[in-house]
């Protein structure tokens, strides 16, 4: 019996000395980067009431406090000029907590969407890049994991839960994005650099923003509703889900008015073919029909009729779709026969045997593009029956109905769904602050297409809402959208990725601490995921070194700043502009285009010229045009343009017809 007393006894040794121990969240592991030169929050759990001491030894300072109530402490710790390594030390009562390898130096936090999630094994040279890592083992990532909640964490969810030393082994999966600017910042500033990696592919910018920020915009009035009120049990969730969805589609179908619970409506435009036009089946519908929508995004429709051989009559059959972008619904002869929500799934839906009667017979396919490119993939779509196929490639009818600004709110599943109102702020940003970082990187808005005047508000409020979190206005460095889709062919083109990109660089001239990286050289037409992330690095590095740490190097392209008409042309001014020059290679100058009062765009030929005292000016000119009132530059999803400084830096895509000119002053 004694020896089962000693055991009890040990065991409830073990229990107090875990109890008796601090807890740190992964934000404060070894190898990880304190701001240097800063007041730094540390915080913790440790038992209620219990005394905790924290040795920097750096300068072999302690500090002291209680743990409150609720089991939490902070100390506010005074960091010293970068270096390392050093070690911070955790007594409560008779147990420690060692921290080792800690470097002080530089911290960048990396936000957005795929762009900024895109790893380093996906980039260009990727292996050459991942193994010269081991020569950066001052820079130390912490990758936090992709966590949604409804109210903010204060949990910090992240890989292997610790920060990691830079190397071959570490980077591979990290962002490229975050690791390549950090390797800029070593080699220039060269101190300890960490870097933060909280992001996520596919997402808006409103769950990167607190609730308390996103109730001063009226619009998210009901998406943050629906959270708030989001039940905690998982099953609860997953039901009122799909409660909300099917409200959600019967809104959508009285506003298109094609389809009402599960058959398609003859009343409406399926019954006048005047509106509908011809479209490639497979094929994206924004690259078809470019002309008529742009780069649309919201519900579209998809029809055509095939023949049934009359052996089929009568016989239960399959419609094979492959993948589709994004959502969709399709129907058979008029019936609802499959629905599905989410690119990577191949669509192939079983058509009851009563609805397949021989001779002519329609499909009709309702998609739901969210964002980005839109439409079908598959070469081998068809309908078939036992082995026999009938393939559905080819022309099909083609009609928009509701643009994706026009819709309601789409219904929150939190259980899976990562783009909710406040959500990803909430689990992967929330419990990060208020750690002191030096500034934030942001590379998102593919997502957000389509809602740019809406971004003109939404960023700034996401850039003050982290300010106020991190308690810092620090810089806030945004990457502009780079080309993608199909090259531009039209000169009076509209895109609402260009308005995405004006949007950007609006927020970028007027917002406390932003600033802005023109990528619109470095992208890929059927890529929106471009492997050129190492200018992309390079770039940051140039703002951050030039506008962070005060070195003398240009960090932009050129920046239109105003106009003067002058007879048949128009010179357009321009800061950044030493050594304005024909880039890439060319002769001469492309990507402008030119309207008179009548707002017809046409090429324009664009010339660089002298102003003196080494100031140079672009006027452009057209024949067609006798009068100019506006140029634009660079304006469509896919411009081919060459404007650069003499620092081989890209000018940035600008419109005068609604930009309307800074002063000098301003840069």
């Amino acid at each position: 019996m004694k020896k089962y007393f000693l055991l009890a006894a040990l065991i409830m040794g073990v229990i107090n000395n875990v109890q008796a121990q601090v807890k740190l969240q992964p934000l404060f592991s070894s190898n990880m980067v304190l701001q240097q030169k800063s007041t730094v929050p540390v915080w913790g759990e440790a038992k209620p009431g219990k005394k905790v001491m924290l040795t920097t030894s750096w300068d072999n300072k302690q500090y002291q406090t209680v743990a409150d109530t609720q089991g939490e402490f902070r100390f506010d710790i005074e960091t010293l000029a970068a270096g390392g390594p050093y070690t911070l030390t955790f007594v409560e009562g008779k147990k420690k907590t060692v921290l080792e390898n800690v470097m002080l130096g530089e911290v960048w936090l990396v936000g957005g969407q795929s762009n900024a999630q895109m790893q380093m094994f996906s980039i260009k040279n990727a292996q050459a890049e991942i193994n010269d890592a081991d020569r950066y083992k001052n820079i130390r990532l912490l990758h936090v994991e992709t966590t949604t909640a409804a109210t903010p964490s204060k949990t910090v969810h992240a890989k292997n839960n610790s920060w990691e030393v830079a190397s071959r082994n570490t980077v591979a999966d990290f962002s490229a994005l975050g690791y390549l600017f950090g390797r800029e910042l070593a080699d220039h500033i060269n101190v300890p650099i960490g870097i933060i990696q909280s992001c996520l592919g596919s997402t808006f910018a409103e769950p990167w923003i607190s609730q308390a920020s996103l109730k001063t915009m009226p619009y998210f009035d009901k998406a943050i509703e629906k959270v708030a009120g989001m039940p905690t049990d998982s099953l609860e969730r997953e039901n009122r889900y799909k409660k909300d969805l099917q409200e959600w589609n019967d809104e959508v179908e009285a506003m298109d008015g094609n389809s009402k619970q599960g058959k398609i409506v003859y009343t409406h435009d399926f019954a006048d073919d005047s509106k509908w036009c011809d479209i490639k089946f497979p094929g994206l519908f924004e690259d078809q029909l470019k002309e008529h929508y742009g780069a649309y995004d919201g519900i579209v429709w998809y029809r055509r009729t095939i023949d049934i051989p009359a052996s089929w009559a009568g016989k239960e059959c399959k419609l094979c779709l492959g993948a589709v972008d994004d959502d969709d619904m399709a129907y058979f002869n008029g019936s609802l026969v499959g629905s599905h929500l989410g690119v990577a799934f191949n669509r192939e839906y079983t058509i009851p045997a009563e609805l397949v009667k021989a001779g002519k017979a329609e499909i009709a396919i309702r998609v739901h593009d969210t964002g980005g490119l839109g439409g079908f993939y598959s070469n081998d779509a068809c309908v078939q029956c036992g082995e026999e196929k009938v393939l559905i490639t080819g022309t099909w009818k083609f009609l928009a109905t509701i643009d994706e600004k026009d819709l309601p709110f789409y219904p929150t599943n939190l259980n899976i769904d990562t783009n909710v109102a406040s959500a990803l702020y909430n689990g992967m940003i929330a419990p990060l602050a208020p750690f002191a970082i030096k500034g934030a990187l942001w590379y998102q808005g593919e997502s957000s297409v389509g809602r740019a005047y809406q971004y003109r508000e939404l960023l700034p409020l996401l850039i003050n809402d982290w300010h106020k979190s991190f308690g810092s206005d620090f810089p806030f460095y945004i990457v502009q959208l780079a080309n993608h889709m199909t090259a531009q062919t039209d000169p009076a083109e509209e895109s609402t990725w260009a308005e995405l990109r004006e949007a950007q660089m609006k927020v970028a001239q007027t917002v406390k601490g932003a600033g802005l990286v023109t990528t619109i050289d470095v992208g890929e037409a059927d890529d929106i995921h471009p492997k050129d992330k190492q200018t992309v690095g390079k770039r940051l590095g140039l703002i951050a070194r030039a506008r962070t740490y005060g070195e003398k190097v240009e960090y932009s392209g050129p920046q239109y700043m105003g106009y003067r008409q002058e007879g048949h042309a128009i010179r357009l001014f321009f800061a950044h502009a030493r050594g304005l020059k024909v880039g890439r290679g060319d002769s001469e100058l492309r990507g402008f285009v030119i309207a008179g009062p009548d707002r017809k765009f046409h090429w324009a030929k664009a010339t660089i010229a002298d102003e003196g005292r080494g100031m140079k000016s672009v006027i452009v000119e057209s024949d067609e045009v006798d009068f100019p009132v506006a140029v634009r530059y660079g304006w469509a999803n896919n411009p081919y343009c060459n404007l650069y400084n003499g620092d081989d830096l890209p000018a940035v895509p600008f419109r005068t017809d609604e930009w309307p000119g800074l002063s000098i002053g301003n840069y």
